[in-house]
């Protein structure tokens, strides 16, 4: 799965990149600092279920830290977004481009209000962060409607002349979008579509079904960035209320960044999105480190709870993908090599025992008897719906 982070030039997705994959990549405060997308490897942070077997797991991939499993998820940064950028303008065809290939998005916004919409410095509270809410929803809106606009005429009329059923055709025609027939199904009831003429389809049905779309196909969560920054708190309640139906979580990557760095160099012990760090040697840490982390403590931790950045990830994938993290596991929690559940699967909400069996291996899951609950040792049926944190064992015939 891809999480794509998108956003308007230095509003700071960059940063917020390096705080979720401590990846080393360029952080400028003009526009375009990243051309070419940057990919690398973040995080959802889950409760360990290895703990409540007093047993400390070994993570094939991803790793453990105080009681809490973080299970890789796959982040790409693209080239920042101007407006026009559906016409082409900025890198706009580039981003659109490289934005397809992302599950949930990550929108990036500075709510300090700190950046014009070009994603030039203005001074801090001059610019309504709002306004680029609606502008990437405006931009993407016009991407999915500009690729269908293009070509209805003939596919209408192709449609129409041979009879051919227009979920369908409609589905295959955005594949590429992963619009299945489902979305269009649901998409054209709700909007009244299914009973008229695809030939009669007005141009304001044309968009309104590409929002439809948009809005299926790439669901997005606003990383409220810069909170700490004076004014920002403000901006960001006032945003909340004006979209009651964003998830809307107020951030600080430079924070989540510097506090990351601190624990790599054993300086503190911070566990991502937690609300608290400590510190390991007070003799290690000079005042002006110590400035800096009680800033990050006064304005970020004691205001919002946490710098916002882990939270952001796992609402992302937990809430607006509804993924669910899945244990493989045996009696003896343990693979041959003793490695103590090493490995956790994210998989689509409504996975049932079956399709989990398939997720492994192929031969598990034809060869599928039964599955059982690690926790319960209750059998469960192949058609049964795995629930967060399982833990799974798969009984096969071979």
């Amino acid at each position: 799965m891809f999480v794509g982070l998108v956003g308007k030039p230095s509003a700071g997705k960059s940063t917020f990149f390096k705080a979720a994959t401590l990846m080393n990549v360029d952080t400028a405060n003009y526009p375009f600092t990243t051309i070419k997308p940057n990919s690398g490897v973040g995080f959802v942070k889950i409760k360990s279920a290895a703990v409540e077997f007093d047993k400390v797991p070994n993570p094939r991939e991803g790793y453990f830290k105080d009681g809490w499993r973080f299970v890789p998820i796959q982040v790409l940064d693209v080239a920042g977004l101007v407006p026009g950028a559906h016409e082409g303008k900025g890198m706009g065809n580039q981003f659109l481009s490289d934005l397809n290939q992302a599950d949930v998005l990550i929108h990036v916004v500075d709510v300090s209000g700190s950046l014009n919409e070009k994603g030039e410095q203005v001074d801090a509270g001059s610019h309504d962060p709002a306004k680029d809410v609606r502008f990437l929803e405006h931009e993407l809106d016009m991407w999915y409607y500009q690729i269908f606009q293009k070509i209805f005429k003939k596919f209408s009329n192709t449609v129409n002349q041979q009879k051919e059923d227009i979920v369908k055709a409609i589905a295959k025609q955005f594949s590429g979008l992963r619009v299945t027939e489902d979305i269009v199904k649901d998409a054209l009831k709700n909007l009244g579509l299914d009973d008229k003429q695809i030939i009669k389809w007005e141009d304001s049905d044309l968009k309104k079904l590409m929002q439809y779309f948009r809005i299926r196909t790439k669901p997005i969560i606003i990383a409220a960035n810069k909170a700490d920054v004076p004014g920002a708190k403000e901006n960001f309640d006032r945003i909340k209320k004006e979209f009651p139906n964003y998830i809307i979580i107020p951030c600080s990557a430079e924070s989540e960044f510097a506090l990351k760095g601190a624990d790599k160099a054993q300086l503190i012990n911070y566990v991502p999105g937690e609300s608290d760090f400590k510190i390991s040697d007070e003799t290690k840490i000079n005042d002006k480190q110590k400035q800096g982390l009680n800033f990050i403590k006064e304005k970020m931790l004691d205001i919002y709870g946490s710098t916002g950045v882990q939270d952001v990830c796992n609402k992302a994938i937990f809430e607006l993908l509804k993924y669910v993290a899945i244990f493989p596991a045996g009696d003896k929690l343990a693979d041959s090599d003793g490695n103590v559940l090493p490995d956790c699967f994210l998989l689509p909400e409504g996975t049932t025992a079956l399709s989990f069996a398939y997720s492994l291996h192929t031969d598990l899951g034809d060869n599928f008897v039964r599955a059982v609950d690690i926790r319960t040792k209750q059998s469960m049926k192949k058609d049964q719906l795995l629930k967060h944190r399982d833990m799974v064992e798969i009984l096969h015939s071979k």
